[in-house]
């Protein structure tokens, strides 16, 4: 078993300040995160919803893959864009609305119905998927 470790350090009050997240464990980078870049425009920083969505869309791939592999149809080519809905909650605050999957596949030998199946089990059992199962995802599985 493995752990794995960000850090972010935030400065400020909400609105006007901002923050940094560092990713530890592989040392790769660090970004910058601020409200409105997470309520607004990007401008050049990240928000924990695109944190979310990169981790999903990684987890959903290898998970995509190796499901097609042990069904004997190992992929060419997985291609999944995790969009992230963030906005405001009835009653006040604010909460992820639900995530969309979009995944596009080579995949030799199988039919889009099979990709389908798979992709849709893929989806169920991911480990990230899990992980917000109090959020609505949805998902569009074709071959290309």
């Amino acid at each position: 078993m493995t752990d794995r470790q960000a850090t972010t350090t935030w400065t400020g009050d909400l609105p006007s300040g901002s923050g940094e997240t560092s990713l530890d464990t592989s040392e790769l980078t660090t970004f910058a995160v601020s409200w409105p870049a997470r309520a607004e425009e990007a401008g050049g920083k990240t928000s924990p919803e695109e944190l979310i969505a990169a981790a999903h869309s990684s987890c959903y791939c290898m998970q995509l893959s190796g499901l097609l592999g042990r069904a004997g149809t190992p992929p060419e080519k997985i291609r999944t864009t995790a969009t992230v809905s963030f906005g405001p909650k009835s009653g006040g605050g604010y909460e992820i609305k639900g995530i969309a999957l979009a995944v596009r596949a080579t995949v030799p030998g199988a039919s889009p119905d099979d990709l389908r199946k798979i992709a849709e089990d893929a989806k169920e059992t991911c480990p990230v998927s899990a992980a917000l199962t109090g959020t609505t995802i949805t998902l569009d599985a074709e071959l290309e």
